[in-house]
């Protein structure tokens, strides 16, 4: 199983005859990593299931920010090992999970605060009924099973700014898939 989309991750690679050697590019190369913007950045996607942020993801961030699913990566060991290289490496990562509460989301907040990320939240529309239409649409592992939407709507705290964030955005998935992004207005 593919832990990072080698785009995302080309950067670290030094291709070049007068490399080191082993192929791994360290930052006295060049000062820092080639591709990697000042603007570090920690994206959290926080909505129930079924609302369109692994879609979002491929639309917004697929070019530019690794990918964090724990449905991918299957265990949370591997999903920490991911956010470390993330963070070590300077590399901007979005979470792709559900991260409906607020303990959820301290799990990466704090660590990347401390190495200078700056913090992006996008809370998508998490209305039962629609989820539950769209993942009806969906087939073998991608649709999960009813009942697991709706604990993840039971256990949704709406984020605050005071957890830590940059910005908040609000996430709505209109027709023909075409998303509309606004300021999260009930931030604190």
């Amino acid at each position: 199983m593919a832990l990072l989309d080698c785009s995302h991750a080309a950067h670290l690679y030094d291709h070049s005859p007068s490399g080191d050697g082993l192929g791994l590019r360290t930052d006295a190369d060049e000062g820092v990593h080639a591709g990697v913007t000042e603007d570090m950045e920690l994206v959290l996607f926080i909505g129930i299931q079924a609302t369109g942020k692994s879609s979002f993801y491929r639309e917004r961030f697929f070019g530019t920010h690794v990918r964090v699913n724990l449905d991918m990566l299957k265990t949370r060991r591997r999903e920490s090992l991911l956010v470390a290289a993330c963070l070590e490496g300077k590399t901007s990562f979005v979470v792709d999970n559900t991260n409906v509460t607020c303990e959820d989301r301290a799990r990466y907040i704090p660590a990347a605060k401390a190495n200078g990320f700056t913090i992006r939240g996008y809370f998508f529309q998490s209305r039962v009924v629609d989820a539950l239409a769209r993942n009806a649409q969906r087939e073998g592992k991608a649709r999960v099973p009813d009942i697991a939407i709706h604990g993840a709507r039971g256990r949704l705290e709406l984020p605050a700014m005071a957890e830590g964030f940059d910005s908040l955005q609000f996430v709505q998935l209109a027709g023909c898939n075409q998303f509309t992004v606004e300021e999260w207005k009930n931030a604190v």
